[in-house]
């Protein structure tokens, strides 16, 4: 299974903004600046994280992007389902009944077993996707982290968060 590059960055775009103070947002053009990306690209995935409600939009010259909700309450499947969408990544075209020579229907009956299979490691793929939050990337990260990815992000942070007007 190979995931598009929207999904790395959607899930480093919101580990990013799970490090914004209250209030404060983070322009696309920011995020594509932090991660080396095209904002025009990281644009379509933020959009799609907005209609999942995964991260709020602030419009205006002062706008930008914050998470929606807390850090823990968004799992890495809730963003691979908002960038590459709901269906699954296996789809059986039932290509058995195909070809020269077809049976009759009386031999299809059971389910394509390579369906159910695949369907079944897809099941808990999610499911594993499912167990981990921003918070938890978060975690892990701080946990190995000698202090330089640390300062990095929060140098990057100081300079480009758009704070509240107070």
């Amino acid at each position: 299974m190979k995931l598009s590059d929207g999904v790395e960055q959607a899930i480093h775009c919101a580990t990013m903004l799970s490090g914004l103070s209250e209030g404060g947002v983070l322009s696309a053009a920011a995020l594509a600046e932090f991660h080396g990306l095209s904002v025009s690209y990281l644009l379509k995935h933020m959009q799609a994280l907005s209609a999942a409600g995964i991260v709020a939009t602030m419009p205006g010259p002062k706008g930008g992007y914050r998470l929606a909700r807390r850090p823990e309450e968004v799992t890495l499947l809730d963003i691979v389902l908002a960038v590459e969408g709901p269906a699954p990544a296996f789809r059986c075209a039932e290509i058995r009944q195909r070809g020269p020579n077809p049976l009759p229907g009386r031999y299809f009956r059971k389910p394509c077993g390579i369906n159910a299979a695949m369907l079944k490691a897809e099941k808990a793929y999610r499911a594993e996707l499912a167990k981990v939050s921003i918070a938890d990337i978060m975690a892990d990260l701080e946990a190995g982290d000698d202090g330089g990815i640390a300062a990095r992000g929060c140098a990057f942070l100081e300079l480009n968060e758009r704070k509240p007007a107070r």
